[in-house]
């Protein structure tokens, strides 16, 4: 059921954050997505009442045990390191842009 829920999720928002309220890394994916101005879904597992089931499942599914997790137009990205470093390789908005999730600059 989990597995469903969070497959749901992930197919129906652009960008979604399986995160922790009280995680750091969690905030710093959080604080880069919305200093971007990158519309995302953030699943607070923490306050979420099936949130361990879900974590749980995104084990099984990702392979990834930990928060926060990213995932972007549907594909599995990772934590914060990860997706830091994406952004660091200037590779993040060009996914961000593709999924939709920010808005074409119409500055041409």
């Amino acid at each position: 059921m989990a597995l469903a829920k969070a497959k749901e999720v992930v197919s129906a928002n652009p960008v979604v954050v399986f995160s922790k309220t009280y995680c750091p890394f969690c905030v710093s994916v959080k604080d880069l997505l919305s200093k971007l101005g990158a519309s995302f879904k953030a699943v607070e597992l923490d306050t979420e009442k099936d949130g361990s089931e879900i974590q749980a499942a995104l084990a099984e599914w990702t392979g990834q045990r930990t928060v926060p997790n990213v995932f972007i137009g549907g594909k599995h990205i990772g934590g914060c390191d990860a997706t830091t470093a994406l952004h660091r390789e200037g590779k993040l908005v060009p996914l961000l842009t593709e999924a939709g999730a920010l808005a074409k600059s119409s500055s041409a």
